[in-house]
């Protein structure tokens, strides 16, 4: 079906374009009578405003925009992604607001998306997420007058405003439990190393461990994908000096490390202590359930929406922290077979 134009109206109305055009703009230059007679044969017609157009003469886009640089699968078996994007969304379709999602391969790729969205005035606004230590996006963002919020850290976050939570503190009440359950080899398998909460998180590690005085953990960094995350799982248990539990960075690679396990006659957990971390509908129907950090990722996702949208709207938006990921046991922790009573 052809879309309706302002001339399908003007026919239709008996009046020329110019008027339609200030009916519809609530411009003066036609009678309330006219004004009112062109808005019900536009609704009539079903009738939209081209959001370009308003765009180019100076009005707002009304979409923001999520450029993701990861594999693209990742998006459809993530539930990260898929939880954020519906708080994002559950705030944008309440202003008539649309989600511009895009991949891109490389950083530069991405500002470049951003200029050419920002340009275009395609749209009003834009997060960042994935932020890397020594990040150049803040700044060129921020140069571009694009109103920009930032999914990561502040230390990171540059001139941008930035929504975070403690992943420090989760990591540590992660060890604190571990420890006190008698684990004194504990290994995690990280996402990308340049990623600044993955650096945090290693950080945090090394801290816990020190603290709880057991030996430092092994980490092994990989891509967040299921077929890393077996890899990475593998060779940690063929080691000699295997691991008696592993902390996953997501709950992709955590599921599959089930699977390796198996593969190697290992027992969830009697042999081998689980955690995934952000729970989700994947670590809740596997069995054992496993142990993982837990937070409302689409609230997360639409404090970040309501972020941004304060800043089109030329409000002052300061950093905002969330709660941290807390810590939830389940069926895939227990004491190591060595601390056990026979």
């Amino acid at each position: 079906m052809k879309r309706p134009t302002m001339a399908d109206i003007a026919r239709r109305a008996g009046v020329s374009k110019v008027a339609v055009s200030y009916a519809l703009n609530d411009q003066p230059g036609v009678s309330e009578t006219t004004r009112a007679s062109i808005k019900s044969i536009a609704d009539e017609l079903g009738w939209r405003p081209n959001s370009a157009a308003r765009a180019l003469n100076g009005g707002r886009a009304q979409a923001v925009g999520l450029i993701v640089r990861r594999p693209a699968r990742t998006l459809g078996v993530e539930p990260f992604f898929m939880e954020f994007i519906s708080g994002v969304e559950s705030v944008l379709s309440e202003r008539s607001y649309a989600l511009m999602l895009q991949m891109a391969a490389t950083l530069d790729s991405e500002i470049e998306v951003c200029r050419r969205w920002w340009g275009e005035r395609r749209v009003d606004g834009v997060f960042l997420i994935d932020l890397q230590a020594d990040d150049v996006r803040p700044s060129e963002i921020e140069a571009l007058g694009l109103p920009a919020v930032a999914v990561g850290p502040p230390e990171v976050s540059g001139p941008l405003p930035a929504i975070w939570s403690d992943d420090g503190e989760s990591v540590h009440e992660i060890v604190r439990y571990l420890a006190v359950l008698g684990h004194r080899r504990i290994a995690r398998v990280a996402g990308p190393p340049e990623l600044a909460h993955t650096r945090i998180r290693d950080a945090a590690l090394r801290e816990a461990c020190r603290e709880a005085g057991i030996a430092p953990a092994t980490v092994v960094h990989t891509d967040y994908t299921g077929d890393a995350g077996a890899r990475a799982t593998r060779a940690l248990l063929i080691a000699q000096d295997r691991p008696t539990a592993i902390v996953f960075d997501n709950d992709i690679m955590a599921v599959a490390a089930l699977s390796v396990a198996q593969e190697l006659n290992l027992t969830i957990p009697a042999d081998l202590s689980i955690v995934a971390w952000d729970e989700s509908p994947l670590t809740q129907v596997v069995r054992p359930m496993l142990s993982a950090v837990t937070r409302d990722i689409a609230a997360y996702g639409a404090s970040s929406a309501e972020a941004l949208l304060a800043l089109i709207e030329g409000e002052e938006v300061t950093d905002i922290r969330e709660g941290y990921a807390r810590f939830v046991p389940r069926g895939s922790t227990c004491p190591p077979p060595d601390r056990r009573p026979v």
